[in-house]
């Protein structure tokens, strides 16, 4: 079998980022516009008079108390970074991610959504400050304005190529949105158009003129209309069936036999049970893992500013949370088990030789 060759940089962050056994079991806790929003709603505020020093400080608790439990965590170089790094665990690799939060409302609309990436930060940054890999958020819908369409994608390239310049591991997170007139982000006609959206965008930015090497998917439907769960299982509230679990997990299999890349999962802000699901149906399915957020710590929010209370939190159900999502995530395939590598034996590094470091 012909070995597989990838560059120094990238072959070294991918190891980094995933755990012993090739799975990534990542922590986000990079949010910065709905972390003001959630810390707003705790403290009887309104989001523009939180503090820098409340998003530096919660972050940096949940960092220093849950770090730990991931094989990577992923924070933003305005609050996250500058005030715990030095609470990074050891072997703990680090995601550092590029855009701006939030996006620009544009289309005709005013529904769609442009992205941005941060300014004075950028990929070269990255590298220097240590990290393992970049992250970047890009939403998307494919059937959005063309001119909407070709500026995300062309962020996109242009992130991907600076990757390839510094040899750092590109993470593109993926997320969908409701722009047309019958769509809200709960409703059943959003949650019926889901699994086409999803795939629509995995097949596109899978394509290596982008350049990524991890994507950070949606879960490809919403488990609050599935047949088995759509009695309220997960938040109380009754809807209409629209899919049931053995549809689920094929669009999640269509994932994965779209991807030329490993995929993860991403959390999407839904609660911890939820969560679990569907990381454990992912994984099955051919899932590397997840990058979860809010899933995982936004329970000890309720205790800000009590650090204590909030510490106490994250080491009981926090660190529970992590431990179940552990347990079911236990069948993901390795990243060096994807179509991409075809096993650990497979890879080379590019360009080996006697005069790699030459040429490199």
């Amino acid at each position: 079998m012909e070995k597989v060759s990838i560059s120094a940089g990238k072959m070294r962050g991918l190891k980094m980022l995933a755990d012993d056994t090739g799975r990534f079991r990542m922590m986000a806790i990079d949010q910065r516009g709905s972390l003001k929003r959630m810390l707003a709603s705790v403290l009887s505020k309104k989001a523009d008079e939180i503090r820098y020093e409340d998003l530096a400080e919660f972050k940096k608790i949940v960092i220093k108390t849950l770090a730990s439990y991931s094989s990577a965590t992923l924070t933003d170089p305005v609050y996250g970074y500058p005030n715990a790094i030095k609470y990074f665990p050891r072997g703990v690799g680090l995601l550092l991610c590029d855009e701006e939060t939030g996006g620009e409302k544009a289309g005709k609309s005013g529904k769609e959504i442009k992205s941005s990436l941060i300014q004075g930060w950028g990929v070269d940054k990255i590298k220097r400050a240590g990290a393992d890999g970049v992250k970047l958020l890009i939403y998307y819908r494919g059937d959005a304005s063309p001119e909407i369409v070709e500026h995300q994608k062309n962020l996109i390239r242009e992130v991907g190529i600076a990757c390839q310049k510094y040899d750092l591991p590109f993470v593109l997170e993926l997320v969908n949105y409701p722009f047309l007139p019958d769509e809200t982000k709960e409703n059943a006609t959003f949650a019926r158009r889901k699994p086409e959206i999803v795939k629509d965008y995995v097949e596109e930015f899978s394509k290596s003129k982008y350049g990524v090497d991890i994507l950070k998917v949606e879960f490809p439907a919403n488990l609050k209309f599935a047949k088995e769960y759509a009695q309220g299982e997960f938040d109380g509230v009754k809807r209409e069936s629209l899919y049931d679990l053995s549809e689920i997990k094929d669009f999640c299999r269509e994932v994965t036999n779209l991807t030329s890349v490993p995929w993860v999962i991403l959390s999407a802000g839904v609660e911890i049970d939820e969560f679990v699901e569907n990381v454990r149906i992912a994984t099955e399915s051919g899932a590397s893992g997840f990058l979860g957020g809010r899933a995982i710590w936004q329970g000890c929010a309720k205790y800000y500013p009590h650090k204590e209370a909030m510490e106490e939190w994250l080491l009981t159900s926090g660190a529970g949370n992590f431990k179940r999502l552990h347990q079911v995530f236990q069948k993901a395939t390795p990243y060096f088990e994807h179509e991409r590598f075809e096993g650990y034996p497979n890879l080379d590094l590019e360009k080996k030789g006697v005069e790699w470091y030459k040429e490199y």
